[in-house]
């Protein structure tokens, strides 16, 4: 065994591999068999968890993760009285001999498709696929899904239950979509790709803003659709979008884990790979004529990504695109960053105009950076005793660790200055 490795990198090892795993084992099983190749996949984890930390890491930790769940689904299969027990048991058996993951790569590749598509089925509900997506896919566990969908644990613990007792009364198997319902399905699978990007690149509490290792699965994810029959340009625009974004990410924080804004990062931290891998999926998604909202959003980050500085960056073309997206989606959070341009672009007093008009949306509530741009826009107009009061009720809402504190230095700034 190799020597220990920190708990980072094998939190990163088991989240990045519980997807694929779960996805094998349904592979093998069939869908109706979910529970049993969730279980088999949590034991071997939790092996892991139990064993690793006293006897090391092995020198292929993850052809043993795979194993152990293996031998937990064989064992449980045989103390099972279901009369498809003994074949499945031989199928597992047969098809796992001298099993080892590099073999099996391919295979991987499409039960990891399959399984993602199985996930986001029209038979599921929206909030369902992507409760379940998250967990199956993703990794995620319960209370991190929880977080990103603004919801308690207990409705995300129903939903995963609901959605696993419709896969197995309606027997939904383990396909790839026909072309007839591609879009539909395509469409929520980009979907939830991109909300596990969004929880990993601002997580929504505790002290890490940045999961960078949840953001790289996110990406690895939507290369593998990209590279697949089921890819289109819009496909490549979100691919686009989240290399771009995590481009950004060794300077979207310091050194002391504190949150630091678009236009006070150091660029000579940007990742120029990530940024190059971006731009040509970008080129790739506008090829053809299709144009989606992740055209627009992926337009908005080439633009930041082609700045040379925060003062060249285009804001005119920043707010065009998020007029677009704005057009395509009617989301409120797209308002609320269209605003940002607007004030970029217009004035405080314009971008404070528009701000009003999201005032009591429900999709908005105790969402923080609604009063937090609030703030920022009262600073720059001299309104300081507002301004407090928005970077106040900015704090009362939920946010991670390190945006609190940057939004306790934005009050104490004004106390000072008061």
């Amino acid at each position: 065994m190799d020597e220990q490795r920190s708990p980072v990198l094998l939190e990163h090892l088991f989240r990045r591999e519980a997807g694929r795993m779960v996805a094998w084992l349904a592979g093998l099983l069939g869908s109706q068999h979910l529970q049993l190749a969730e279980d088999a996949v949590q034991e071997a984890m939790l092996r892991a968890a139990q064993l690793w930390p006293f006897y090391g890491v092995p020198e292929k930790p993850e052809g043993w993760l795979f194993r152990v769940a293996r031998n937990f689904a064989i064992s449980a299969l045989r103390r099972s009285a279901r009369m498809d027990s003994d074949a499945l048991i031989a199928t597992l058996e047969a098809r796992t001999e001298n099993f080892e993951v590099l073999e099996v790569e391919e295979n991987l590749r499409d039960e990891e498709l399959r399984m993602i598509f199985l996930c986001c089925h029209p038979e599921l509900s929206r909030d369902a696929r992507v409760a379940l997506s998250l967990k199956l896919v993703g990794g995620f566990g319960v209370g991190e899904i929880a977080r990103v969908s603004l919801v308690d644990e207990a409705t995300i613990a129903q939903r995963l239950v609901r959605a696993k007792r419709v896969i197995r009364e309606k027997r939904l198997p383990l396909l790839m979509p026909s072309k007839i319902v591609l879009r539909e399905r395509l469409d929520s699978v980009l979907e939830v790709i991109y909300l596990m990007f969004s929880g990993g690149y601002a997580a929504a509490s505790g002290e890490e803003l940045i999961r960078q290792d949840v953001c790289m699965e996110a990406l690895r994810l939507g290369r593998l659709v990209a590279a697949s029959s089921m890819s289109a340009a819009r496909v490549n625009a979100l691919v686009a979008l989240m290399a771009l974004q995590a481009a950004r990410l060794p300077a979207r924080t310091d050194a002391a884990g504190d949150l630091v804004l678009l236009e006070e990062q150091d660029r000579a931290l940007w990742d120029r790979e990530l940024i190059a891998l971006g731009f040509f999926y970008f080129a790739r998604s506008i090829a053809g004529e299709e144009i989606s909202e992740w055209h627009a959003q992926a337009a908005i980050a080439a633009t930041y990504a082609k700045a040379e500085s925060a003062g060249a960056i285009d804001w005119v073309e920043i707010l065009e695109n998020y007029d677009h997206l704005w057009t395509m989606t009617r989301s409120p959070v797209v308002a609320l960053n269209r605003a940002v341009a607007v004030m970029r672009v217009h004035g405080a007093a314009v971008g404070l105009a528009e701000l009003d008009l999201l005032e009591g949306n429900a999709a908005l509530r105790g969402y923080h950076l609604l009063p937090a741009v609030r703030g920022r826009m009262l600073v720059e107009l001299g309104r300081m005793d507002e301004a407090g009061d928005a970077f106040q009720a900015a704090l009362s809402c939920d946010c991670s660790e390190p945006e609190r504190r940057f939004l306790g230095r934005q009050l104490d700034s004004i106390t000072t200055n008061a």
